[in-house]
């Protein structure tokens, strides 16, 4: 009488495994999470005094003065706001799909496993980057940037499953010829 609770596939031998590990490079994983590391570390640096607001505004109020000369006070700290703003949500988009290609490593496809791995490290990143901002002197940490990273990490999430989801359809649509 067969066991049924036995798995009735076999475990694999170590022959089968040794062949599967000698086909992964060593440093496959870095292939994988490089640009994902260096761009935590760009987001770090941009964290710190040099890109403060008055850091910032000192850069752009000229190139903004040059493109539009009557550019009010008023009007340049709404720009400069936006543009401050802007970056936030972009840097953390990127971010979530730099997470999720070094999720996926050389994988195909996608799964909701790496969209979330992905989306809650940034998240989390992000949550930890407004800590740092809180201990450098001329930054202040706001709840509200760092949900305004989380967005921008959930709309990258948002944009690779509509990616995957919709070339998976096309793929499996019939071709008319």
């Amino acid at each position: 009488m067969p066991e049924s609770w036995r798995n009735p596939r076999p475990a694999p031998q170590l022959p089968e495994i040794q062949a599967r590990l000698q086909q992964t490079k060593p440093y496959g994983w870095l292939q994988a999470w490089w640009p994902a590391i260096v761009w935590a570390c760009i987001i770090f640096v941009m964290s710190t005094d040099s890109f403060s607001s008055e850091r910032t505004a000192y850069f752009f109020e000229p190139v903004l003065r040059w493109l539009i000369p009557s550019l009010t006070a008023h009007q340049f700290e709404v720009i400069h706001y936006c543009i401050r703003k802007s970056a936030h949500f972009t840097e953390y988009f990127l971010f979530c799909m730099l997470i999720y290609r070094g999720a996926r490593g050389g994988r195909a496809g996608w799964r909701w496993t790496w969209g979330l791995a992905a989306f809650s490290v940034a998240a989390g990143y992000s949550a930890l980057d407004e800590i740092h901002q809180a201990f450098v002197a001329s930054r202040t940490a706001s709840p509200y940037d760092s949900m305004l990273d989380s967005a921008g990490a959930l709309l990258a999430v948002t944009v690779l499953w509509l990616w995957f989801h919709f070339r998976r359809s096309a793929a499996s649509a019939p071709s008319l010829t």
